[in-house]
């Protein structure tokens, strides 16, 4: 009979760094009502702890463009937010895209709830290891229907779909690689609304 190996849990990437500390959401948001963080703070909420967002780099700031760009001429209903937050349970991410339900007067008093988010999206260099591991748990816990990471290390979209939702491993079922040549599915709703060049996302 084989013994059973012990399953380690699993330890956040970002628990190793100097800006952490515990926060509930409802704390987190009177502090940014109230001034107490601004955005000169670099800091989001992720699982109830308070840390520090990854630096940025023209490669990842000129990616931003072009995957604004592509994601241009969404389906009336839908329309694109960049890094702004949304509202989980327990996060408070600022993912650099949200597809989102609504019009651009629909979250003038709230961020938009993961029933409201068709697709994220992350651009990813300095941020890839917390994108594919963090991130990815965290948006499967809330039931992210579909999550991108436009990997400019390797040259590739991963496409994260079958959400978990709520367990004690939360994941994706599916993760799909797209690279150059290749086009990817843009799917809203349960409804493939375009398909999307590889090409077109990547420097």
């Amino acid at each position: 009979m084989t013994p059973t190996v012990p399953v380690k849990p699993y330890t956040p990437t970002f628990l190793d760094d100097a800006s952490v500390a515990t926060f509930s959401t409802a704390r987190y948001d009177r502090w940014v009502e109230d001034g107490v963080l601004t955005e000169e703070d670099k800091v989001e909420l992720l699982e109830n702890y308070l840390v520090y967002k990854m630096p940025r780099d023209p490669a990842h700031d000129g990616t931003i463009d072009l995957v604004s760009a592509a994601l241009a001429g969404l389906p009336v209903g839908w329309f694109v937010r960049v890094q702004q937050a949304i509202a989980l349970a327990d996060s408070r991410p600022e993912p650099d895209f949200a597809v989102v339900r609504g019009t651009r007067r629909s979250f003038l008093a709230q961020h938009p709830a993961p029933s409201e988010i068709g697709l994220l999206v992350e651009v990813a260099n300095t941020s890839l290891l917390r994108d594919q591991r963090d991130k990815a748990r965290i948006y499967a816990r809330a039931g992210i229907a579909c999550y991108w990471i436009v990997n400019l290390d390797e040259r590739r979209v991963e496409v994260h779909t079958g959400p978990s939702g709520p367990c004690d491993s939360p994941a994706y079922a599916t993760v799909d690689h797209f690279a150059p040549g290749q086009t990817v599915p843009l799917v809203l709703a349960g409804a493939e609304v375009a398909r999307v060049a590889v090409a077109d996302l990547l420097p």
